[in-house]
């Protein structure tokens, strides 16, 4: 069947007068509510309000208008059932063949802080969801059925599929319907997540931080962006999903360019690099092997920032995943290209780096646009439940640091000291960082024991051939005893930045004290788990 008649009623009014336009020449009458169809009056179109198609005028301040017979029945009457439509014939009541709604902007008016409960109520739709869920339930078979359209991205396929059959094909009307029902389950979901919100609420300690507003029943709805080669291991399967709108800054922006399908495990390490760093303002290269950076160092330019990165553990570098924080030009390509590198991220690449790239045909080079977005929330799935957190995006300035020896910091140490700290984030528990000069000199991470990780980076420093003389050690916790300040002092370093907070922090402060070095607080820690 021919798409005769089409409702338009939309919050965003994006293209829908030009839809409209093209909509009118092919033929096809037009309905409308309220603001939409005042607006494709002003346009010059022939214009149906609903009130006049249904003979019921608006009520309840616009609550009920489409909730009518005419409309429902007209969206609901099966295509291919002799009987529906006799019976819509009957009552007076004209198919609806295209329906084109977007809802009320829910998540958008809640998101605003001067949001009152009033507003947030008066942004639940009623007749757009309903509309939406009769149009798509009525997708039809083979021979025909309702077209809904949720999205402006749409009009122009409903269109070309008009202008090829003069209707559209079951597929296409289909997939059109699997899309309104995610969005509605959407929508519904984010009603449900405000309104529990607001009745689960806990009550804040003085000494805590804000603990809610959590929802009693919370609803997350991800968009599969595409499936991966594999899993963690070869026989787990996996897919890559993202946020419906993806905050500028996040990997979830990323355009692959060249290489190999990427893997579970090429995002998971590609996101630990790329997140540490954008943190960093000068020019940096992260290089991150399972999860860890194994080597962070900022410079001058980001060929520079690479050598010094790479010193660091040349032997974990090899197969990583490498990001930077500049674009990448030809001198920082054939650097790379020299070793054997996973992943390659950054927010930009020169022509003549793209083009040397592309000889090593199995790199993944992914493009990822700059930017500060965070996520809303961080999810990790458990035995029967997930574990749900706020992120840890605070950060440290030099005037939050409490200097906790006799002995005070230079202005280097100080800038070694905020640079160790700014990896330690990013290194999994327990975490020990020795830097000097921007640039890594040895990371234990992960490690049961403190003591151990102090250790191993000391080792790894001393196997890729670095003097921890003189440098700075980040610990991402604080030190539970003494032993540990007394190895990373023994392996020649001259200043600690660590949490404090610990039931022998006087013991710690006093060996520090006692070995002549630097200790700063900051007073919070970054376990990553």
């Amino acid at each position: 069947m021919k798409i005769e008649t089409a409702l338009l009623s939309v919050s965003d009014k994006t293209g829908i007068v030009e839809f409209a336009q093209e909509l009118a020449k092919r033929g096809v009458r037009l309905l409308s509510t309220g603001g939409t169809a005042k607006l494709l009056a002003q346009a010059g179109l022939n214009v149906t309000e609903v009130a006049a198609h249904t003979g019921s005028p608006e009520i309840l301040d616009g609550r009920v208008k489409t909730l009518h017979p005419k409309i429902h029945g007209g969206l609901l009457a099966r295509r291919d059932s002799d009987e529906h439509l006799e019976t819509i014939k009957e009552h007076g009541i004209d198919r609806i063949d295209l329906l084109v709604v977007n809802l009320y902007p829910f998540r958008q008016t809640v998101a605003d802080p001067d949001c009152d409960f009033e507003d947030a109520i008066e942004n639940i739709d009623i007749g757009g969801p309903a509309m939406l869920r009769a149009a798509a339930k009525n997708h039809g078979t083979q021979e025909g059925g309702v077209t809904v359209v949720i999205d402006p991205a749409d009009y122009a396929n409903v269109l070309k599929e008009m202008d090829t059959l003069g209707s559209t094909t079951y597929g296409f009307r289909l997939s059109l319907a699997t899309k309104v029902y995610a969005h509605t389950a959407a929508y519904d979901g984010a009603i449900a997540n405000y309104l529990t919100s607001l009745t689960e609420a806990e009550p804040e300690q003085d000494d805590a931080p804000a603990r809610g507003p959590w929802p009693n029943t919370l609803t997350l709805q991800v968009h599969k962006q595409q499936v991966l080669r594999y899993g963690e291991n070869a026989q787990q399967h996996a897919a890559f999903y993202v946020d419906p709108t993806v905050p500028v800054g996040l990997l979830g922006n990323f355009k692959q360019l060249q290489g190999k399908e990427l893997s579970y495990n090429n995002i998971a390490d590609s996101d630990a690099a790329w997140d540490c760093v954008r943190s960093f303002e000068a020019p940096a290269c992260v290089i991150v092997k399972h999860a860890n950076p194994c080597g962070v160092a900022t410079a001058a330019s980001p060929v520079e920032a690479y050598q010094k990165a790479f010193k660091t553990d040349p032997t974990s570098a090899f197969g990583g995943i490498i990001a930077f924080n500049r674009q990448v030009d030809l001198a920082t390509a054939q650097a790379v290209s020299a070793q054997f590198v996973e992943v390659l991220l950054a927010p930009g690449y020169d022509q003549d780096a793209l083009d040397l790239l592309a000889a090593k045909k199995n790199v993944r080079v992914l493009h990822v646009p700059m930017g500060a977005g965070q996520n809303d929330i961080d999810v990790k799935r458990v035995g029967g439940g997930w574990l749900i957190q706020t992120p840890d995006s605070y950060t440290v300035s030099e005037s939050d640091l409490r200097v906790a020896t006799i002995k005070q910091p230079t202005a280097e140490q100080m800038r070694d000291l905020m640079f160790a700290w700014k990896v330690a984030k990013f290194v999994k528990s327990n975490a020990i960082v020795f830097c000097a000069n921007s640039m890594t000199l040895g990371v234990g991470a992960g490690q049961m024991s403190r003591i151990d990780s102090a250790r191993i980076a000391s080792i790894k420093a001393e196997n890729a051939g670095l003097s921890l003389k003189g440098s700075a050690v980040a610990s991402d916790a604080f030190f539970p005893f003494r032993d540990g300040l007394d190895v990373v002092v023994a392996a020649g370093a001259t200043c600690v930045i660590q949490p404090g907070g610990s039931m022998r922090d006087d013991e710690v402060i006093a060996a520090a004290n006692e070995h002549g070095i630097v200790m700063v607080l900051t007073g919070m820690r970054h376990f990553r788990h």
